[in-house]
């Protein structure tokens, strides 16, 4: 026999979703770029997993199912979402959190209380990790670079001012990908930080005058 839609399912609903997307939006996105069309994907991806996780689970909480074979259930499907994509340690885990909630919500026989402030818990975590631990959170961009020569060990403080010159951007490391000896390009991963920030950052160094900068 399937699980009811009852009330108790609307709140459950409810409860999980709303901190699915503050997780989400607070936590993953909260230096989000318009330009990050990556980040704004998998944003979008997280919230519909999650809605997806906790209406499957829910609906079969009421069948002879574990919560490993639940979480077995939904890596699996994970996997098979993201085997084909490039995706990071953090984005991964974000998923992972995302999936812990939602079933949480759907299999755990906690009150709304008690599931409110487990999920309270975890989003603090993820915040205390992302933000305090983690140290500043920047932006990642990829790009195609043309001079080559620049991207070699010695030059990498040469490399790093002439992407700076280039995109007006202040950033602050670089990975090197694929390397492109035919064409004489490479491909580079650009970490910067956020506009506020950066403009910021430029505000507050001193402006010689005219005379000074004689």
């Amino acid at each position: 026999m399937f699980a009811t839609l009852d009330v108790d399912f609307l709140l459950k609903l409810l409860i999980n979703t709303c901190s699915v997307i503050v997780l989400v939006i607070t936590c993953y996105t909260r230096n989000f770029s318009i330009g990050d069309t990556r980040k704004r994907e998998h944003a979008t991806s997280f919230l519909m997993f999650g809605v997806g996780v906790f209406i499957v689970t829910y609906l079969l909480s009421s069948a002879e199912i574990s919560m490993g074979f639940a979480f077995g259930l939904f890596a699996v499907f994970s996997m098979l979402r993201y085997r084909t994509e490039s995706i990071s340690v953090k984005e991964m885990t974000y998923l992972f959190l995302v999936i812990a909630m939602s079933l949480l919500s759907a299999v755990s026989n906690t009150s709304l209380v008690e599931l409110m402030l487990l999920h309270a818990i975890i989003f603090v975590s993820a915040r205390v990790c992302d933000s305090v631990i983690s140290g500043p959170a920047f932006v990642e961009q990829q790009i195609q670079y043309e001079n080559i020569e620049n991207i070699k060990p010695q030059n990498r403080d040469r490399l790093i001012q002439d992407l700076r010159l280039r995109t007006g951007l202040d950033i602050q490391d670089v990975e090197i990908g694929d390397i492109d000896f035919l064409r004489d390009k490479a491909d580079l991963r650009i970490f910067h930080l956020p506009w506020p920030e950066a403009k910021l950052r430029s505000s507050s160094k001193p402006q010689l005058s005219p005379v000074q900068s004689k």
